[in-house]
């Protein structure tokens, strides 16, 4: 359905990229399906939190992936974990190439970074690093990935260029398309550096070459790989605050995200156990004693559960068993992510991670449906709202359409929103305009009869 959204993550060894990876698609796949054709081995499924309309119009949601609790719908996307990165990358060192070919998929970027200063460049183990300067280098070994890639065969493609009397921004897609460059943005570059056809590129010598280069190569990889800094391992202690305050001092705070992936491993460790009730994503965690106290203090409602409320659609693992007793060493572990973690962040930050991702690449939410009076989907035995889509910003009314299926397409008729008023075909869908029934030929004709 549509092109996947791909969310990469990235870090030198021993960030805590692997354990961040696991944190937010470990075990995922047991819970529900996923739109995805192919999961590949170094990919996993994670999931955007957004709000359901199923609490707006007091129906009961029953998601066809993911689920939805309370009206906090769980959305699948997919992770990519980038191979390991060191110095040298961009020179082929370590896993460089591999790590670089992985990139080009993604669209946005969480680079793991290890804020406690205790893993130096290399991933080697230390105390007193300084990571504030971890991003700028990633960057860089990017920036040099391509620029060694474009300079190497400049003599070539200027040749070409020159030969075939193509628009300069055309010349530069066919090399650049395969980093997932599409022609908007190339132009965009070329605007902000006043590179204008006609353009001989012949005539530049060496130092014109690597400057228009090197400073087309820094704009565009700016623009076309989204970063997120997710900053882990934030209950170190040590030097972790002060390198967390550099790093937020120099980095738009929108694009920060602090984390404690370790936290939230065992958080979901101790939840599977039954010593603990927990939501992902969540800033609290029950105790069985703490459970207790509260059961105590509350009266019998005698009324209908919270569970069987409208827009409660339970994740399929809940479960209300009685949680076992913590132990002296597990309650104390327990508490210290409760207050280094939870209390001071307002949760372990790996799906807030998620999040935010999703957010900055501007996707919208968008939910389908077969009618507009109890939202459903037309298939047997399905609540209201099965489907909820994440398209990218710009999608049009009659694009979604084909996105949907291209039976749909083909045979489009009309579209409406929830208040039955038709919607434009070029209509763009944003989170406002984000319920959608589709009417095709042959379901009006159907429906005729």
């Amino acid at each position: 359905m549509g092109q996947d959204f791909i969310i990469g993550c990235v870090g030198k060894p021993s960030a805590g990229k692997s354990t961040f990876f696991n944190a937010v698609t470990d075990g995922k796949a047991k819970i529900g399906n996923y739109p995805f054709t192919t999961i590949e081995p170094n990919q996993g499924v994670g999931y955007y939190t957004t709000q359901c309309p199923c609490k707006k119009y007091g129906v009961r949601c029953r998601p066809r992936y993911g689920w939805c609790h309370d009206g906090r719908r769980k959305v699948p996307v997919k992770l990519l974990d980038v191979a390991g990165l060191i110095p040298g990358a961009s020179e082929g060192l370590g896993l460089g190439n591999k790590f670089l070919d992985d990139l080009r998929h993604a669209d946005v970027l969480l680079h793991i970074i290890d804020v406690s200063g205790t893993t130096n460049e290399k991933g080697e183990s230390t105390t007193g690093y300084d990571p504030s300067g971890d991003h700028e280098w990633l960057e860089m070994e990017v920036q040099l990935w391509i620029y060694n890639n474009l300079f190497s065969r400049w003599q070539t493609v200027a040749k070409r260029h020159q030969a075939t009397n193509s628009p300069v921004v055309q010349t530069l897609l066919a090399q650049l398309s395969g980093y997932g460059a599409k022609e908007p943005l190339i132009q965009s570059v070329l605007d902000e550096l006043h590179v204008k056809d006609p353009v001989n590129l012949m005539e530049w010598d060496k130092e014109q070459i690597r400057q228009l280069v090197t400073g087309w190569v820094r704009v565009f990889v700016r623009r076309r790989f989204m970063f997120i800094l997710v900053l882990n391992k934030a209950d170190s202690g040590g030097d972790t605050d002060a390198n967390a305050l550099k790093l937020s001092q120099k980095y738009d705070e929108g694009r920060i995200v602090m984390c404690s992936a370790l936290a939230e491993c065992f958080l979901r460790k101790m939840k599977d156990q039954k010593y603990i009730r927990y939501d992902e994503g969540s800033f609290m965690f029950t105790t069985a004693e703490e459970e207790e106290n509260e059961s105590e203090a509350q009266q019998p409602n005698g009324g209908q559960s919270s569970d069987d409320a409208p827009g409660s659609s339970k994740r399929p693992s809940s479960s209300q068993k009685p949680l076992k007793p913590l132990d002296g060493k597990v309650s104390q572990r327990l508490e210290k992510i409760r207050d280094m973690v939870l209390f001071r962040h307002g949760s372990t930050g790996v799906h807030q991670a998620i999040d935010r991702a999703v957010e900055v690449a501007g996707l919208v939410p968008v939910y389908p449906v077969k009618n507009i009076t109890h939202f459903g989907g037309g298939g047997k035995g399905e609540g209201a709202f099965p489907e909820c889509v994440l398209v990218r910003p710009g999608t049009t009314v009659r694009q979604f359409a084909g996105m949907l299926h291209h039976e749909i397409d083909k045979h489009f008729l009309y579209a409406e929103g929830p208040d039955g008023r038709r919607l434009g075909e070029d209509d763009e869908i944003t989170a406002e305009r984000n319920i959608i029934r589709y009417v095709t030929e042959r379901a009006a004709e159907e429906n005729s009869h």
